[in-house]
C-alpha cells in the first residue's frame, strides 16, 4: 500500500520548531534514562549481595553492551529510514525496512552468542583475573540470551519513535526498570522461597526483561490501529534483500561509530587506572555525570533524526535546514546548562555517588571536581558531534561520519590524551582534555559535513 507523496509543509516557526523536537524527544530522553536505570538497579542490587559478584556484573554488563552497540546501528539505521519513507508517503518501504532490521539484529545477536560463551577465555586474555572472569562468564552464558530479544526492542524503539509514537516507549521502558527490581528482589536473594541464584539470578532477570519488552512492543506495533495497516509481521519470513542490503549499509557504520566511541571512554578509564586509584574512582563518577547529561542530548539527537528523515522524505529542504537549526541550538542550551550545573555545584554532583565518611572521599571529591570543570567543555562538544550524528542518520549519510568518527576518536583523542596526561605531566585533567579535544574534533568535522552535503541543495 503507498500513498501519494504529500505537499510541502508550511513552514514552521523556531518555536514551533523547538516545541516539536521537545515533544518528539522528551520521552525518548526519559526512556534513555529508565534505561540506565536497568544497569543501574543491577549494579546497585548486586552490590548489595557481594563485591566480587559485583565486580563479574559490572564487567559482564560492559561486555554485553559494547557488543550490544554494534547490533543496534540497525536499529537506528531503521529510524532514519522510517521517517524518510513515511516523509515521501511510501508505505511499502517503511514495511520492508522494518521487518529487514529485525531480521538483522536477530542474526547480529545469534552472531554474538559464540563471543559471550567464551567471555571468561576473552576476559582472560585482556588480563582479567581468573577468578572474576569466570564469574563473569557464569553471568553472560545466562545473560548472552536477552541479546537477540534488546536488539528487538531497539527496532521496535526505533520502528515506534519514528512514527511518534514516544510515550509507549518510554512506559514500557519504566516498566522494565520496575519488573528487574522485583525480579532481581526474588532471583538474586531467593526470596519468597525462590532458589537464591546470585549472579545467575541477575542474569535470568535481565533475560526476561528484555523478552518481555520485546513482546510489548511488538504487539503494540502490530495491534495499534493507527499501525496495524502496515501489516508489520505478515510473510514474516520472507527475504526483502534489496531492504537488507540498504539498512545493512546504512546500520553497520552506525554500530561501528559507536563502538568507537565507547571503547575510546573504555580506554581513558584503562589509562587513568595508571595514574591512580582516587583518579580512577573520580574518573568513574564524572563520567557517570557526564552519560547522564549525555543521555538528553542523545534523545534530542533521536529526534532530529526522526525530524531530518521526515524532512528529506517530503522533500522540504526549508524544513530540514530549519529544523537542523533548532536542534543544534536546543542541544546547546542543554549543554550549557550542563556546564553550569558542573561548575556551580560539583562537590554537590560527585558526593551523590560517594560516602563522604570513606578515607579517600575528600581526594575523590577535589579531584572530581577539576574533571567536571574540564567536562564543560566536554558537554558542550559531546552534544555537538551526538547531534551532528543524528541529522546525518536522518539524511542517510553513515559511512563518512564512521570514518571521522574512528579518526577523531582514535587518532586525536586517544593519542592527545596520552600526550597530554603522561608526556607533558598533566595526569587525569589532561587525559580528560585530551577526550574534548577528540569530541571537539568530530564534532566540527561532522556538522561542517551536514552543512555542506547535497542533502540541503534543491
Amino acid at each position: 500500500m503507498s500513498m501519494h507523496r504529500p505537499q510541502t509543509a508550511p513552514r514552521l516557526s523556531f518555536a514551533a520548531q523547538i516545541r516539536a523536537l521537545l515533544t518528539l524527544g522528551l520521552p525518548l530522553v526519559g526512556s534513555n534514562l529508565a534505561q540506565m536505570g536497568l544497569h543501574v538497579t543491577d549494579t546497585v542490587m548486586m552490590g548489595w549481595y557481594g563485591v566480587q559478584e559485583l565486580a563479574a556484573v559490572v564487567l559482564g554488563a560492559g561486555f554485553f553492551w559494547v557488543l550490544f552497540l554494534l547490533g543496534s546501528g540497525f536499529a537506528y539505521a531503521l529510524m532514519g529510514r522510517i521517517a524518510a519513507a513515511l516523509g515521501a508517503g511510501d508505505e511499502t518501504q517503511v514495511r520492508r525496512d522494518a521487518r529487514m532490521a529485525i531480521w538483522l539484529s536477530m542474526l547480529a545477536g545469534l552472531c554474538m552468542l559464540p563471543v559471550l560463551w567464551q567471555s571468561g577465555a576473552i576476559l582472560r586474555g585482556l588480563g582479567q583475573k581468573p577468578e572474576i572472569a569466570a564469574m563473569t562468564q557464569e553471568f553472560l552464558r545466562v545473560a548472552m540470551w536477552g541479546m537477540v530479544p534488546a536488539l528487538v526492542v531497539a527496532v521496535m524503539r526505533a520502528y515506534l519513535s519514528a512514527f511518534e509514537r514516544t510515550r509507549v516507549v518510554l512506559w514500557v521502558t519504566l516498566a522494565a526498570v520496575c519488573f528487574n527490581i522485583v525480579s532481581n528482589w526474588l532471583l538474586i536473594f531467593g526470596n519468597l522461597g525462590l532458589p537464591q541464584l546470585g549472579l545467575r539470578g541477575a542474569a535470568l532477570s535481565s533475560v526476561m526483561v528484555q523478552f518481555l519488552s520485546a513482546g510489548i512492543l511488538m504487539l503494540y506495533a502490530a495491534r495499534q490501529r493507527e499501525l496495524r495497516r502496515f501489516d508489520l509481521f505478515a510473510r514474516f519470513w520472507r527475504p526483502d534483500w534489496e531492504a537488507f542490503r540498504l539498512v545493512f549499509r546504512l546500520g553497520m557504520p552506525i554500530g561501528l561509530t559507536s563502538v568507537f566511541e565507547t571503547s575510546m571512554f573504555q580506554a581513558s578509564a584503562v589509562m587513568m587506572g595508571w595514574i591512580g586509584t582516587v583518579e580512577l574512582a573520580a574518573h568513574g563518577i564524572a563520567l557517570e555525570l557526564a552519560s547522564l547529561a549525555f543521555m538528553i542530548h542523545m534523545g534530542v539527537s533521536n529526534a532530529a533524526t526522526i525530524r531530518a528523515g521526515r524532512a528529506r522524505g517530503a522533500g522540504d529542504l526549508r524544513g530540514l535546514r530549519d529544523g537542523a537549526i533548532a536542534a543544534l541550538v536546543l542541544s546547546f542550551s542543554v549543554g550549557l546548562l550542563t556546564v553550569v550545573a558542573f561548575l556551580a555545584m560539583p562537590k554537590i554532583l560527585i558526593g551523590l555517588f560517594l560516602d563522604r565518611s570513606a578515607a579517600e572521599a575528600a581526594q575523590i571529591l577535589a579531584f572530581g571536581t577539576l574533571l567536571l570543570a574540564v567536562g564543560g567543555l566536554f558537554q558542550l562538544f559531546d552534544a555537538g558531534q551526538v547531534m551532528a550524528l543524528g541529522l546525518l542518520r536522518g539524511v542517510q549519510d553513515t559511512r563518512v561520519p564512521m570514518i571521522v568518527a574512528g579518526c577523531s576518536y582514535w587518532l586525536v583523542g586517544i593519542p592527545v590524551s596520552y600526550l597530554l596526561a603522561f608526556g607533558l605531566g598533566f595526569g587525569g585533567v589532561g587525559l580528560w582534555a585530551g577526550l574534548a579535544v577528540g569530541l571537539a574534533c568530530s564534532a566540527s568535522i561532522l556538522t561542517l559535513r551536514f552543512w555542506r552535503g547535497p542533502w540541503l541543495r534543491a
